[in-house]
């Protein structure tokens, strides 16, 4: 059993208050402590202590936490099936969804590129997205 004062980790307490907890529970309050000075000792290394909203991906790198061996496999999971969803599309709609939601091309500019009217473009879309849905579903 460990002694420790709470005054030490929780700044809402104004005296000492001590308490004895298990050794692993110190080693997790101890840890915690190092996480949270290592993150700040990063964030001032960094001159991220001000919002730069200069879009450069500094504030995002500092406070992305790397995701565990789980959430990666889940994402390329995901990737994998709405690229097979995206495969069993007709031609026509696959290529407009793509241009719309991958490459950001707005449906008038896809219209106009076709030669079609804008209507064609978003019912096809549109479908194309009902059909990607029930591919999913039935997975």
């Amino acid at each position: 059993m460990a002694k420790i004062n709470l005054r030490d980790f929780y700044p809402f307490y104004n005296t000492d208050f001590f308490i004895e907890i298990p050794d692993e529970v110190e080693a997790a309050l101890l840890e915690a402590e190092r996480v949270e000075q290592n993150y700040i000792r990063r964030r001032f290394y960094n001159k991220a202590h001000y919002s730069l909203d200069a879009g450069d991906g500094i504030e995002n790198e500092i406070l992305f936490v790397s995701l565990t061996p789980c959430e990666l496999y889940e994402r390329k999971m995901t990737a994998e099936q709405l690229q097979a969803a995206m495969a069993s599309l007709p031609d026509k709609q696959g290529k407009r969804i793509y241009a719309h939601y991958i490459l950001g091309i707005s449906k008038s500019d896809i219209a106009r590129a076709e030669g079609v009217d804008e209507k064609a473009v978003r019912v096809s879309i549109e479908r194309g997205l009902r059909n990607m849905e029930k591919y999913l579903k039935n997975l």
